[in-house]
């Protein structure tokens, strides 16, 4: 249920968001937090990196691991040239996630940073 609760939230303020990043976009930044968790096989960053780029996203950084049998990983990215509504590139990173066992969550850095500010 909280997971839930908390992918509602996202959606609601993505959606918020998304319409004051359209006021306001004009030389912006764009940045885009992607973490993937689940069971470690091959290939998985080159999967991701494959959705980006299809979707014209720049990966930036990227920091990775592998606990055990788990994989672990942020990458943020350039969302500035996109050429898909950021919901769409969002959703064709869950439904890679989906296919490979994997959860995949793109979260706007502005909601990312709102949900971490103190």
């Amino acid at each position: 249920i909280f997971h839930m609760d908390l992918l509602l939230t996202f959606h609601i303020e993505s959606i918020i968001i998304k319409r004051n990043l359209r006021k306001e976009r004009v030389d912006t930044f764009m940045k885009a937090v992607i973490t993937v968790t689940g069971k470690d096989t091959v290939g998985i960053i080159a999967d991701v990196a494959a959705v980006c780029a299809k979707y014209r996203a720049n990966i930036l950084d990227i920091t990775q691991t592998v606990l055990s049998e788990y994989f672990a990983m942020i990458m943020l990215t350039d969302i500035d040239a996109l050429d898909v509504e950021f919901a769409d590139f969002a959703d064709a990173l869950a439904k890679l996630g989906e296919g490979k066992g994997l959860m995949i969550h793109a979260m706007h850095e502005d909601i990312f940073n709102t949900m971490h500010h103190i």
